[in-house]
């Protein structure tokens, strides 16, 4: 019987997914909009009451993303004094919605990563996971890794685009 050999494993090829950089725990978003009156305006008297009636043992350690999806001017103590109410149940709060909160984890996670550590090396980095990574993790890997890289494709091993490639030096 054949051996069955794995040529990807033997050609040196080094597989990034993204994926598992991904952040534990659910990302939640805290929409404001949804407590403007007539979706335009915030009202303090009655954003004020909100707050202190509302439950915020939903965001029980998630990552709580706050913002306003409205075309509406929002005082930044609104904000503030969401961060008050969140703070204490949230695992972590930004500002921003779920995706600029993950380009903003990407880019700091990926800034962890040794360059030299991939030099001259050849690197997949793996697309089509089941998590949203965000384009931006893909734009930051690919900024990190070029320089040093011998070659970055996108996708898996048995199809993959190729993005880069060094050009070899003529001595």
């Amino acid at each position: 019987m054949d051996e069955i050999i794995n040529r990807v494993e033997k050609s040196g090829i080094i597989t990034l997914d993204l994926d598992t950089y991904y952040p534990a725990g659910p990302i939640l978003e805290f929409d404001i909009k949804d407590w403007l009156w007539q979706g335009l305006v915030l009202r303090e008297k009655e954003f004020r009451e909100r707050l202190e009636t509302f439950d915020w043992s939903i965001y029980q350690d998630s990552i709580v993303c706050i913002f306003c999806s409205a075309d509406a001017i929002v005082p930044y103590w609104a904000y503030m004094l969401l961060a008050v109410k969140l703070e204490p149940v949230a695992k972590e709060l930004v500002y921003g919605n779920q995706e600029q909160y993950l380009s903003l984890y990407y880019s700091k996670e990926l800034q962890k990563l040794k360059p030299s550590d991939f030099e001259d090396k050849r690197i997949i980095i793996k697309g089509c996971g089941d998590k949203p990574v965000p384009v931006a993790a893909y734009v930051e890997i690919t900024r990190l890794l070029s320089p040093v890289a011998k070659s970055i494709m996108y996708g898996e091993p048995c199809s993959t685009v190729p993005v880069f490639k060094r050009k070899a030096v003529v001595v």
